[in-house]
């Protein structure tokens, strides 16, 4: 059942993405899909809804992050560079695979 219901959730951010960021759809999926990386529950993204506000908004993202890979370590887990980090450490916990972290990366990367 909740393979079911998580991949009703990544149909669906997937359907918003193709609209509002139709370069990376699988990326975007990902990072808005409340089943997988959830990124919009702390975090503004353009063409997001119901977004939080507890954590920066994903913008200028190569500005902040020039390094891809120092942003990918932060997805990976934040609590290496700032312990009292409230972020999900999303490979330390394997709340996501490898090869969607990568995806979750370069798509926030892009914006």
């Amino acid at each position: 059942m909740a393979d079911k219901k998580s991949n009703k959730s990544l149909k669906k951010a997937a359907k918003t993405c193709k609209s509002v960021h139709p370069k990376d759809v699988s990326g975007c999926a990902l990072t808005f899909s409340r089943s997988h990386g959830n990124c919009l529950a702390c975090h503004q993204i353009k063409g997001g809804a119901l977004s939080g506000n507890i954590a920066p908004p994903l913008i200028a993202m190569k500005a902040r992050f020039p390094n891809k890979a120092v942003l990918r370590a932060q997805i990976w887990d934040a609590t290496v560079k700032k312990p009292g980090s409230v972020m999900v450490p999303f490979g330390r916990h394997k709340v996501l695979t490898e090869k969607q972290i990568d995806k979750v990366t370069s798509f926030i990367h892009s914006l």
